[in-house]
């Protein structure tokens, strides 16, 4: 636990400094958050607030995982991989934000191009997996700790499924002052506390790197927040809880771990289906948290419930490993 520990406090302390550094930056770039005009009133007052804060996480895994990679002689390709593939979904995020806030496009990345973008480093990230590092085409079903063998032909399109799902669940799930930061730092202490159960160390090490990161960054991401992560921290985080599952053959855990992201974007189906047959809406708005944004909670407050929720459905997760 000590590498752990040391990774986790590190990376906490760098983050933290670089919020000094790039918040400023961000500002006077004028990179600043744009919001729905029919979303929560009170997010109106949110607008130019600095987005694309992702960066400073990015950052701060980049060196603080490059340095342990070079401190420790022991096996460095799990972390390696699951961060690069983490830090390339927070680069299709980057493009994005950079194109709605810099470039002035309102449109951002075109959809079908985001999406291809994911796509990609989906495939690639299984691939690898598959005939490089050979870790089999078998998961492991909950709470009966079962490892069932897929085919090949089922499994890659399952993972890259369970991938592109994980990013597109925590990206709905930016959308309150520190509530993506505080839900994925959880989720990613709970696949790290799995990975330590599962004798992964470097990649409980990755985790703890990321969950200093999340926690460095919620100085500055919680209400009143002086800094949105943006696409380029949600798509990376989302990426992180994905790869690290999938890497420990654990990617069904995620239905409990990441119970909250799974219900924003349950909503939003949800929202859109009934809306298409009755032309009603089914919450007051979706995602999941502006429609008790709209029900009067505050958003401390919802940060606070869902960050529960996440806490007692991860300790599930890791009692049932």
């Amino acid at each position: 636990m000590t590498k752990q520990i040391i990774c986790l406090i590190s990376s906490f302390i760098l983050t933290a400094i670089l919020g000094k550094i790039i918040i400023p930056i961000l500002k006077r770039l004028k990179v600043g958050q744009s919001e729905r005009l029919d979303g929560p009133r009170a997010h109106l007052k949110k607008q130019g607030t600095p987005t694309m804060g992702g960066i400073m996480i990015i950052i701060s895994i980049i060196i603080i995982t490059l340095g342990y990679c070079i401190l420790n002689n022991e096996d460095t390709i799990p972390i390696l991989a699951i961060a690069i593939a983490s830090i390339g979904f927070g680069i299709v995020g980057f493009i994005d934000d950079f194109k709605k806030v810099v470039l002035k496009n309102t449109e951002g990345l075109n959809p079908k191009l985001k999406m291809f973008g994911l796509l990609i480093i989906s495939v690639i990230y299984t691939m690898y997996l598959i005939n490089y590092v050979k870790i089999g085409t078998d998961i492991i079903i909950p709470f009966i700790n079962y490892n069932i063998i897929l085919p090949v032909w089922l499994y890659i399109p399952f993972t890259i499924f369970v991938m592109l799902a994980a990013t597109n669940a925590v990206n709905l799930t930016d959308g309150v002052d520190g509530l993506a930061g505080s839900v994925s730092a959880i989720m990613t202490t709970a696949i790290s506390i799995i990975a330590i159960k599962m004798g992964y160390e470097s990649i409980s090490v990755f985790g703890a790197i990321v969950v200093g990161c999340c926690a460095g960054f919620l100085i500055y991401n919680f209400h009143k927040a002086k800094v949105m992560m943006g696409d380029t921290g949600s798509l990376l985080l989302g990426g992180v809880i994905s790869s690290m599952a999938i890497y420990l053959k654990q990617p069904l855990i995620l239905l409990i771990i990441a119970i909250i992201p799974v219900f924003e974007t349950l909503s939003v189906i949800l929202q859109v289906l009934y809306f298409r047959k009755t032309g009603k809406r089914l919450f007051r708005m979706s995602p999941l948290h502006h429609h008790f944004e709209l029900s009067g909670w505050r958003e401390n407050k919802v940060v606070a419930v869902f960050s529960g929720i996440t806490l007692i459905a991860a300790t599930v997760a890791i009692l049932i490993v």
